[in-house]
């Protein structure tokens, strides 16, 4: 194993709440050349208002800024920690359609920026920002620490949501077969059993036979709601 990767794995187990295992995580983000990290994560429930958290050491003003414009609604790079797992590194593109967001950070000395989200079994969405005000990101850095910081992002998830968990929050872990996951897809694009079969070369009962198996999963009363759950948990993309 990478001696780093260990290093920090270990003090991060360690930790015992929120605020010890955070300047853990600050502590391998400064070591990989950020000044600045948050993370943020999302409940699955209650549905119609997913509870939101988010912990960082960005400057208090700035904290204070995002927190009074809203900027959470209109974030791109939540939108996309959202829909995916790829890393997405900040650039003028991405903030485009929300100029004001971007020139407020950068005065707070967060013009640089890299984040990944991470989803988990029981539909918790975490997402690792990293941060600094100077040098771009080059494709020689990204060579020699994404591993590293692809790693930080599963850990920090892996720690702060057990930490700040309730059961009732995360939902039941939910395992779904391959062929579970490629009908709840075409569920998710409107496709009915039926043409579902056709498209999968597949019986309709045995359609019918995975979606009740998806539904007793979820525990959900009918299969639009089986849907919703697996996308909310990330496990339809």
């Amino acid at each position: 194993m990478d001696a780093w990767i260990e290093e920090h794995s270990e003090e991060l187990l360690r930790a015992r709440d929120k605020d010890a295992a955070f300047t853990q995580i600050l502590s391998a983000a400064r070591d990989l050349g950020f000044d600045h990290c948050a993370y943020g994560l999302r409940w699955p429930l209650p549905i119609a208002k997913p509870r939101f958290l988010l912990i960082s050491n960005y400057p208090a003003g700035w904290r204070e800024q995002y927190e009074a414009a809203g900027y959470l609604a209109i974030d791109p790079t939540v939108s996309h920690g959202r829909r995916s797992q790829n890393p997405l590194i900040w650039r003028d593109e991405v903030f485009a359609g929300v100029p004001e967001l971007w020139e407020g950070a950068r005065s707070f000395g967060l013009a640089v920026g890299w984040a990944q989200s991470n989803f988990d079994a029981s539909g918790v969405v975490g997402m690792l920002s990293l941060a600094r005000a100077g040098e771009p990101i080059t494709g020689s850095e990204l060579q020699a620490k994404e591993l590293r910081m692809r790693y930080l992002v599963c850990a920090s998830h892996h720690v702060l949501s057990r930490m700040l968990s309730s059961r009732g929050e995360r939902g039941p872990e939910v395992f779904l077969t391959k062929r579970e996951i490629e009908i709840l897809k075409w569920l998710a694009d409107g496709k009915s059993s039926r043409e579902i079969s056709d498209i999968l070369h597949i019986a309709f009962d045995t359609v019918n036979f995975h979606v009740k198996n998806v539904i007793t999963k979820f525990g959900t009363p009918n299969k639009t709601a089986a849907v919703v759950r697996a996308v909310l948990m990330g496990l339809v993309d």
